[in-house]
């Protein structure tokens, strides 16, 4: 079986500042099922973190990417079936919340939050990842 890999990476480029070596990429596609990588407020060309300080602004670009990789892979966001978010701050529920409700309106995936410590980078307050089946 191959699975179609999607802007594969190299993590000791993405976080320079920590001492790693591991190949990932963004999503991978197999047998019509998309698992998108957790998604934070960063341009994916760039690496660029974006709203630093501001979760509406990360939640954004996370929900931006989840729908450049789900097109990237062939698909819509309406193929999402299931959304996990990832808060340093359960207060910051209600925003990403209403921000993801947005792009997802009439989509109905399922969805898990969890409350976590910290995420990759200090700076990103939210992180959402995606899977979507494309038949």
């Amino acid at each position: 079986m191959i699975h179609t890999r999607i802007r594969p990476f190299n993590t000791r480029d993405t976080y320079p500042e920590q001492n790693l070596d591991n190949d990932l990429c963004q999503a991978v596609v197999a047998n019509g099922v998309v698992y998108i990588r957790g998604q934070i407020g960063q341009d994916l060309d760039t690496r660029e973190s974006i709203g630093i300080g501001d979760v509406e602004a990360q939640a954004e670009k996370a929900m931006a990417n989840i729908k450049m990789l789900v097109e990237e892979a062939g698909g819509t966001l309406e193929h999402i079936v299931k959304v996990t978010v990832y808060l340093v701050d359960i207060r910051y529920r209600e925003v990403v919340y209403r921000t993801m409700g947005r792009w997802l309106k009439g989509v109905y995936p399922v969805s898990t939050g969890i409350v976590v410590s910290a995420l990759a980078r200090p700076e990103w307050l939210v992180e959402i990842d995606a899977t979507a089946v494309l038949s």
